[in-house]
């Protein structure tokens, strides 16, 4: 019988910390989501945690609620295509700290992962409250435009033949390349290194996320959709017919949406 070592047990045990506190998270993000979907349809304005504007005029609450709203999506739809990174820094800070390296905590490189997808949140929520004020965006949070719908279809399938959207998904793709090739030490280090990784993944994603706007951005199924066609992109890296479909059918449905 083979005797476990006590590295061995120990990376096992922290595989399982980091796959468990990552599913909680995903999970509460995702029970959120529900909550505030079942606050909307139907909408019920007396809801305690959340309003969505009917009018053009937001206020400060208004405004800080709908980003929690983008930032909680984001954590909830991508969480699992940035598992695999985490996973193996854990594994190999662990092995660092055996030479005498201080060990870091993962949370540091899922923080600034996160800090760019907050800084995205942000961005949307300000894209959001500008289409509202132009009356391009109804109470559901869909546009109502469909110029404007099919033309973001359009441009979100002719994104995916992009080189720039090539180069950051064959980097997220690789999350042992990307972190022998960024290692950095310390905290700090672990906090930079999310956040060039973050940067990548919004490369490869942000127009994808975008979609929320035609498809309604509290729209269960879509987000559904997107986040596992994002995981699948990632994990899937030789099936590189996924993206070229997507590609072409996101182009059609804008097509078809401007000819209607």
């Amino acid at each position: 019988m083979t005797k476990t070592s006590p590295l061995a047990y120990v990376l096992k045990k922290d595989r399982l910390i980091v796959v468990i506190a990552l599913l909680i998270l995903c999970v509460l993000s995702w029970l959120y989501i529900i909550y505030l979907y079942n606050q909307m349809y139907p909408m019920n304005m007396d809801a305690l945690f959340f309003a969505m504007p009917m009018t053009s005029k937001w206020s400060w609450t208004d405004f800080v609620l709908l980003f929690i709203m983008w930032f909680v999506m984001m954590i909830a739809m991508m969480t699992p295509s940035v598992t695999p990174l985490v996973l193996i820094f854990t594994l190999i800070n662990r092995k660092r700290q055996q030479g005498q390296n201080p060990f870091v905590p993962s949370v540091y490189l899922l923080s600034g992962y996160f800090l760019i997808w907050a800084a995205f949140s942000l961005l949307a929520t300000l894209l959001q409250w500008s289409l509202q004020q132009v009356s391009l965006l109804n109470p559901e949070m869909v546009t109502t435009n469909k110029i404007l719908g099919g033309s973001i279809l359009i441009f979100a399938g002719v994104f995916q033949f992009t080189s720039l959207k090539n180069t950051c998904l064959r980097t997220c793709q690789t999350p042992i390349s990307f972190i022998h090739q960024h290692w950095k030490e310390g905290k700090s280090g672990a906090l930079r290194m999310g956040i060039k990784n973050g940067i990548y993944c919004l490369g490869c994603c942000w127009i994808l996320m975008l979609l929320l706007f035609v498809s309604g951005i509290m729209n269960i199924l879509w987000i559904a959709i997107i986040s596992l066609f994002v995981l699948t992109e990632k994990v899937l890296s030789s099936v590189k017919i996924i993206s070229v479909i997507a590609g072409i059918a996101l182009v059609a449905y804008g097509i078809i949406i401007l000819l209607q």
